[in-house]
Order: C-alpha cells, then structure tokens, then sequence
C-alpha cells in the first residue's frame, strides 16, 4: 500500500492560479509563495455573503490510538460536495511541527483525500507559525526587559509573570527552566518555561480576530501578571501590541491551496483543542465562506473538546451559524471504547462495537444540544465487516441520525457522495436553529460546570485552592463574562484518560484557571494537561530524510 507521500506525488498539482480562479480570485490578487500557494488579502472577505453560505464542521467521537481521521474526513468530504455539484472550499488548521516530528504525523489527510504540497504545508508552509513565535517571545524579551529596568515603570511582581516564551517542537526538557542567571546583568533571576508554539496565546489571538485593528486590540489585552501594589499588567502597558502585530502582518492573511483532486482548500492558523479553542481563524472561515457557497472545516479532538470549543467560544464571538456537524467515527475506535485490545481491532468483534457505541451515543446527544443536525460518518477500513457497519449504522438510525459509509482514504471524493448527499440533505431538511450551549454572562462556575454536565456528563466539578483564587482573581479584573476554553484530556470524555467509553459517576477537577484576556477566554485546567509536549520514545523524525534531489521521504 502506498504511503500518503507517495500519493501525493502521483498527483501533478494545479498552478494555485488556477485554483484561484475556481473562487473568482483574480490572480493580481494573489500574494504568491511559489507556484502552488498564496495569501489571500483580507478584502476578499465579504461578510454578507459569507452569511449566506453553508458552515459544515466536522468533529468525532472521543479519539484513541487507532485513529479516526477528521482531517482525512473534511478533505473527502470536500471532494465529495463538490463532485456532486455544491460548490465546496474545505478551510483547515496548519500543522504543527512537534507533532509532525513526534508521534501523531502531519495534519494534511491522507491516500486520496488529502492537502497539497503536502510537504511545504507539513514543514514550515508560509511562515505563519514562525511569525507567531517571533510575536509571542517578544513580548517574553520586553517582559523580561522591563524586570531588568532600573526604572521598573511597571512595578510588575516577577513573580506573578505566566508568560513564558514557545517553540515548535516537542521538547520536554524546557518545559520549567531558570532564566536570568550569570550576574545582575544578565536579568532577573526567575522560573519560567517554554510551550509549544500551538499553544500559544498568540495563536489563539490570530484564530478569533476579526481584522488587524482586533488583532492589535486582543495583543494589548494580554495579562501579564500583577504589580507589586496589586494593579493588573496587560501587554499594551508594555507598549509591545504594535511591534507584535506588526510581526504578524503576513500571517494574518488566510492561506490557498488545493485539494489532491485540485478543489481549493485554506490553511490558516493552529491551535491545540485540548488546550486552546482548536479550530482555524476566524478569518479563514469568513473568507471561505465569502468565496464558496459550502465550508466544510475541522475542530480538533472529539466533540466534547473542538466541537463544544468551536460553538461557544468561536461561533459566538464571529458570529457564526454553523449548518451541520458530521461526527467521524471508526469501527476500529468504536471496538476501542468497547474494551477491544488494540492489537485486536483488525478483528471482527462485533460485541466489542456494540459496547463500544455509548461513545458515539453521548457526542450525537451533545450535537443536539446545539441545535444543528449531525451525520454520523463511517471512516471505512478494509478490516470493518459488513455486520459491525450495519450494527453502527442501525444504532444511529434508531436515534435519528443517518450514518453513512465514507471511503475518503482509498476512493478521494468519490467515497464521499453518498456522505455529502446525506450532509446536504440534512442541511435541506433542518432550518438553522444554532444555539450556544451557555450564555457568556453566566458566573464563571456556572459556565464551567454546564459543560462538564451536558458535554462530558460529570455529576459536578471540584475546585483547588488555587482554582478558586484564579477565579477570584478573573472576578476582579473584569473578566468575569468571558467563555470558556477547558483544558482537559482528549482521550476520555472524563478527566481521566483512562475512562474510555462513556464514563458516569464521576467528578472534574479543576486545578488551575489560567486568564487568556487577550484571547478573549478563560482556560480551566483539569488534570494533568501541559503545554509542551515530549517527544516519543521512537519519533516519528528518525523515519523523515532528504536525499541529494531534495526529495523528502517519511513524512505520513
């Protein structure tokens, strides 16, 4: 079997000139990076088109190690809509380069159904995420700066600093680190860190702008600890908003490239779900949205972390209406939540599905609770017997839902038809009713314990010492009515990654709260959630090489 690499070279990519045209761009438009991608300027936004087209999200059940494929999933379905004749531009994260040489791979599909150059969207791409990086440890220099200063304007409490600096790598070692040491001039000793550069505040900021001025605006919000006398320190205090943004003039635009069946497809932005919002800009959605009639995008993990993330943070704030959520689903992850081995899941075990279906009921009940209709796709694998799709297709019809079979691996947008004809008619049959699952308004408990309810199905949450004086602290400085963006595991709908299934009796936990004011939320975390991934104990880096042509190998 052919690797996604290999695929993708069969393929003779269309100039992204050509793919433009697909949109109604006119190529003097384009701000080129090569033959093969573009920026697309800001003003090919037209807001009250975008209002007019269809949002599709995709999302999953709670994910395991044998994968369900949303990314795949949304390329497929794409091809599939555009096939039968909906106009589709299929709008996505970028990859980050920690996972891409860590353990989970690239982030641009895969077989038929993928985003291409593969490798230059992979690796480095447009730049984007060095720029964010560049913007975010600015403000890590100007903080430390500040500290140095004789003057100390500011009077900022190092010790109330939680800004650290990012990278985009996997890098357990740097995740607590001492700067400052070698003399009083080498700045003030300190503990600090690194995060990877996915979750950085900055991502978060460029994914829910709405513009450039937004953007400055959300940059000097961003708290960055207290002063000795108890006043509040943001990032415009500092002065650092301008140079930050301006280091972002590029990144800011939304990025075009194709699908491996040539249909147009963006790129922009990526933050983690797990940690952050962990869907794509704002901007790029619009700009979809302005271009084609149908969207299809991405939230990352299962529907208890994007999904719940992309509704109420995302959608309420870009004021967004997303048409239909298609919830991606394997056999093989179904068998998983059942208790299945996973050295077994190739193996028919059709108790094993039916166990492992109370999963995939609870994120079809959370898709009701925000009023959209939801279609369950089949992500096929060549080991799924005809008796265990027929199981999982005859539980979803008893509840409602339609679930079709999808492909999208083997057989592109081909696969997908009978998938899109199901979404569309979904669409057709249900007029728009989106509605947030809480209101922003709301105490800030009150927010987080609806979601741990109605969406992981906890009994209730319990707070630390800490989280409570973090909340306290939110309370004071007016921020109080900002959403909520949980920090929690993405293996189990609990906040133990252990719970597989459809855990019950159980409590969340939450241990800290961070403030994202320049983001716009609040980030409660539970568990033992990090910002900085380690590398495996085999990466998949030592599998990636170039030989003397520049041809890349290992990359999936």
């Amino acid at each position: 079997m052919p690797s996604d690499l290999e695929i993708a070279r069969q393929v003779t990519l269309q100039p992204i000139t050509q793919v433009a045209a697909k949109l109604g761009i006119d190529p003097e438009s384009l701000e080129l990076y090569g033959k093969y991608k573009a920026k697309l300027p800001l003003s090919l936004i037209d807001p009250q088109r975008a209002q007019q087209s269809c949002l599709i999200l995709v999302s999953a059940i709670s994910p395991t190690p044998a994968g369900e494929g949303k990314t795949t999933m949304s390329v497929g379905l794409s091809q599939g809509l555009n096939r039968i004749g909906r106009p589709t531009c299929v709008v996505l994260r970028e990859p980050s380069l920690g996972p891409v040489f860590g353990i989970k791979g690239g982030a641009t599909g895969g077989g038929w159904s993928q985003v291409l150059p593969m490798e230059d969207i992979n690796l480095h791409f447009t730049g984007d995420f060095a720029a964010i990086e560049k913007a975010h440890n600015l403000l890590a220099a100007l903080i430390d700066n500040e500290l140095q200063s004789k003057e100390r304007r500011l009077g900022i409490d190092p010790r109330t600093v939680g800004w650290k600096r990012v990278m985009d790598m996997n890098d357990r070692a740097l995740r607590k680190v001492i700067v400052g040491l070698g003399g009083t001039g080498e700045g003030v000793p300190r503990e600090t860190g690194f995060d990877i550069t996915a979750a950085s505040e900055i991502m978060a900021i460029l994914c829910l702008a709405n513009d450039p001025t937004d953007l400055k605006r959300r940059l000097g919000n961003i708290y960055i600890g207290m002063s000795y006398d108890k006043q509040p320190r943001y990032a415009r205090d500092l002065q650092a908003a301008g140079a930050m943004a301006a280091l972002l003039k590029d990144a800011i635009k939304p990025n075009l490239v194709q699908t491996i069946e040539g249909y147009p497809a963006i790129i922009h932005g990526g933050p983690f779900a797990n940690i952050a919002q962990g869907t794509n800009t704002v901007l790029a959605t619009k700009m979809g949205l302005s271009l084609a009639p149908y969207v299809v995008t991405e939230a990352g993990f299962g529907s208890d972390l994007g999904a719940e993330k992309f509704m109420d943070i995302k959608c309420v704030s870009a004021g967004l209406a997303p048409s239909a959520l298609v919830l991606v689903a394997t056999i093989r992850a179904l068998k998983y939540h059942g208790g299945g081995s996973l050295k077994d899941l190739t193996t028919p075990d059709l108790a094993a599905v039916q166990a492992g279906l109370c999963n995939l009921e609870k994120h079809l009940e959370n898709s009701s609770r925000f009023g959209i209709p939801a279609v369950v796709a089949i992500n096929r694998f060549t080991s799924d017997s005809a008796e265990e799709i027929a199981c999982v297709q005859d539980f979803c019809r008893q509840r409602g839902f339609e679930a079709e079979i999808a492909d999208v691996w083997a057989a592109g947008g081909q696969g997908a038809e009978a998938l899109a004809q199901a979404v569309i008619g979904a669409i057709e049959r249900h007029p728009p009713a989106f509605r947030p699952l809480y209101d922003w308004q709301q105490p800030i408990k009150t927010k987080i314990e609806t979601i741990c309810r109605e969406i992981y199905g906890a009994d209730g949450v319990d707070y630390t010492a800490k989280a409570e004086t973090d909340i306290k602290r939110a309370q004071q400085l007016g921020l109080a009515e900002l959403p909520i963006c949980m920090a929690k595991t993405q293996k189990s709908l609990s906040d133990d990654p252990d719970k597989i299934g459809r855990p019950t009796g159980f409590r969340v936990t939450v241990r800290e709260m961070e403030i994202a004011a320049g983001a716009g939320f609040l980030v409660p975390i539970t568990g033992q959630m990090m910002r900085m991934p380690g590398l495996p104990a085999t990466p998949a880096a030592q599998q990636i090489d170039i030989d003397e042509h520049g041809q890349i190998s290992g990359l999936f």
